[in-house]
């Protein structure tokens, strides 16, 4: 029998596009369509905030003078009362400053320029014997020339002598008078520079404004401090505030009482509740943001300034709401119902998964996702 001569198979080529096509048609007809129906529950709007713990007043201690640091009078963690000395600056300057004063008080002390007044009043006592004397020489003369005896020029010359004698006196009382007035001003004048001296150097003593806890000291002693130089933070013991940043896009919507849901990496997994206490006008032009401060409602055991936090400021709620997942929105005011029919709603509250259909569907309707 004869050999069959082979025949070759036949070699199928399928063009790579082809084969994509195919792929990409079989994964989408296996690709589950996610959709859902309007939901009636509750919602809330709130606005995003990160912020910090604070102390209540709490603040930074400065120098009052510029100098050296003496002493520091307490550490950290310390409770302090109000006017509780915290540093001691030295400011050689002022010292002297001080003690010149003090030499210039006493050198105008009324009583220690004695010398002085005892001269005006020898002086008064000269004027007053030259006044007695040139007095019984006129007398004396005036009677000679009543009994015809002199001439008018003696007379004259003792009459002007006395008038010159009681101008002297006047003079040397005025003198005195004067001097006086000058050394009981330069007095209380060196006495009040004494104690605005005195005063300043009060300020080398840096004390605390309120009862509190010292949380930190930046400065160590023997270091060069001035009334710029931050040396402490002081605060409440016990009560803390939240001091929160609000972007400006969003503080039209806040307002002091709405409540503030917050958590902390300190505390993790738990939610506290504040209420909005304050919100300060002035807008940060580096950061655009204002800042508010909210009140614990119910405050955690351990708290520590400057803890970082990340809160939600509830600015609206809503009962019995008619929502559907955000994700389903599309341009925030479209969805799609039945095969691709876009359907407009309009919407209003809205938190970060959810947001409330006013009108455009109801309950029952079937909503599709966007793909």
């Amino acid at each position: 029998m004869a050999n069959r001569p082979d025949i070759a198979e036949p070699i199928i080529y399928l063009n790579p596009l082809i084969f994509s096509f195919f792929v990409i048609l079989a994964f989408s007809c296996n690709r589950r369509i996610e959709t859902t129906k309007p939901v009636t529950e509750n919602i809330t709007e709130s606005v995003y905030a990160s912020g910090i713990i604070k102390s209540k007043d709490q603040y930074q201690v400065f120098a009052n003078v510029t100098g050296t640091i003496s002493k520091i009078l307490v550490t950290e963690n310390d409770l302090v009362k109000k006017s509780t000395a915290l540093f001691v600056v030295l400011d050689k300057s002022a010292i002297l400053n001080r003690e010149n004063a003090t030499l210039a008080a006493d050198y105008a002390e009324v009583n220690a320029n004695k010398e002085k007044l005892r001269d005006a009043e020898n002086s008064i006592a000269l004027a007053q014997n030259k006044l007695s004397n040139d007095s019984i020489m006129y007398q004396r003369q005036l009677n000679l020339w009543r009994q015809n005896i002199g001439t008018r020029i003696e007379l004259e010359q003792r009459e002007l002598a006395y008038n010159n004698s009681k101008t002297a006196l006047n003079s040397a009382n005025n003198r005195y008078r004067d001097l006086l007035k000058e050394l009981e001003f330069r007095a209380r004048q060196a006495k009040k520079n004494l104690a605005i001296s005195q005063y300043r150097e009060h300020d080398f003593v840096i004390e605390s404004e309120m009862d509190g806890k010292v949380y930190s000291l930046a400065k160590k002693q023997g270091e060069m401090v001035n009334p710029q130089t931050p040396l402490a933070i002081i605060g409440d013991a016990s009560v803390f505030l939240l001091e929160l940043q609000i972007d400006e896009y969003d503080i039209a919507k806040i307002k002091p009482g709405q409540t503030v849901l917050l958590t902390m990496d300190s505390y993790s997994n738990q939610v506290f509740e504040a209420k909005l206490s304050k919100i300060y006008p002035l807008l940060n032009e580096r950061s655009r943001s204002f800042i508010a401060e909210a009140e614990f409602v119910k405050q955690p055991p351990v708290l520590i300034p400057n803890l970082t936090v990340e809160a939600n400021i509830v600015v609206q709620a809503k009962e019995k709401a008619l929502t559907i997942p955000r994700s389903y929105l599309i341009d925030d005011s479209l969805v799609i119902i039945g095969k691709g029919k876009k359907q407009k709603v309009t919407t209003g509250l809205k938190d970060y998964q959810k947001v409330e259909i006013l009108k455009g569907v109801n309950a029952n309707d079937i909503i599709y996702k966007p793909q």
